[in-house]
């Protein structure tokens, strides 16, 4: 759907944010932003499971793909997601290529997956199951977030995991995995991103980082990384409001 998938793993740029309001109103109003993608965050928000679906419809009224970002490796978390209408996943804490086989596994129908076929959203409820069945493995995006010391460490067997479309970087957890927080541990979290990286790139993997800002992007396209996940809708609304009120109270 939205020819998502393809976009990602062509390399183009691609600006996304994650959705952490569990209101549709909230991602109607981000999706009309002009982003190309959201993800709703499952796993770090007060999203639940019914809710998502109705989030992905509010992003589908301006025509924008919403990946949802799984609680974990479940695979019943992730055909949730994918059921629902979801045009990817993104898996978390992906450590080992045993953990990315399984993320693959469960976000693919047979022969390529073990999904389990359902009248869900996506299949129109039913009517439209072999329909969806023919599209579904070569249009849902796969993403996987590299986010560990393990996974740093395994990081040459995990990009080789056939089926996974995006290599996700993590900077804050890893940064805390890999004692590299805060400025001391700068160039350390640096050249843990540009390994990670360097070694999607070499599998002919897409690569994707969580930014806060847009400031530093232009670095990080130069080691290959075209999917970013800029802050969050909570994030925005914060510092936005916030720019406003000094604005306001410094007006003369």
């Amino acid at each position: 759907m939205y020819d998502f998938r393809k976009k990602c793993v062509s390399l183009d740029r691609l600006i996304g944010t994650f959705c952490a309001i569990p209101h549709p109103v909230a991602v109607e109003v981000t999706a009309a932003s002009g982003v190309d993608f959201l993800c709703i965050d499952w796993e770090h928000s007060q999203i639940g499971r019914e809710r998502i679906e109705d989030l992905i419809r509010a992003a589908d009224v301006h025509k924008v793909p919403a990946m949802v970002r799984v609680p974990g490796h479940t695979p019943e978390w992730i055909a949730a997601a994918l059921d629902a209408g979801a045009s990817g996943v993104l898996v978390p804490r992906i450590s080992t290529a045993e953990q990315a086989r399984m993320a693959v596994m469960a976000s693919r129908y047979p022969p390529a997956g073990a999904r389990g076929v359902g009248p869900g959203r996506a299949a129109g409820y039913g009517y439209r199951i072999p329909d969806y069945l023919k599209s579904a493995n070569e249009t849902l995006a796969v993403a996987i977030q590299v986010e560990t010391a393990e996974g740093l460490a395994n990081i040459d067997d995990i990009v080789q995991v056939d089926g996974v479309d995006v290599i996700f970087i993590g900077p804050g957890d890893l940064s805390v995995s890999i004692d590299a927080m805060g400025p001391a541990g700068q160039d350390r979290l640096n050249a843990a991103i540009v390994r990670i990286a360097a070694a999607a790139r070499a599998a002919h993997k897409a690569v994707g980082i969580f930014r806060p800002s847009a400031d530093d992007i232009g670095k990080w396209s130069k080691h290959g990384i075209s999917f970013y996940m800029l802050a969050s809708d909570t994030m925005f609304l914060g510092a936005g409001l916030a720019a406003g009120a000094a604005s306001a109270r410094s007006a003369s």
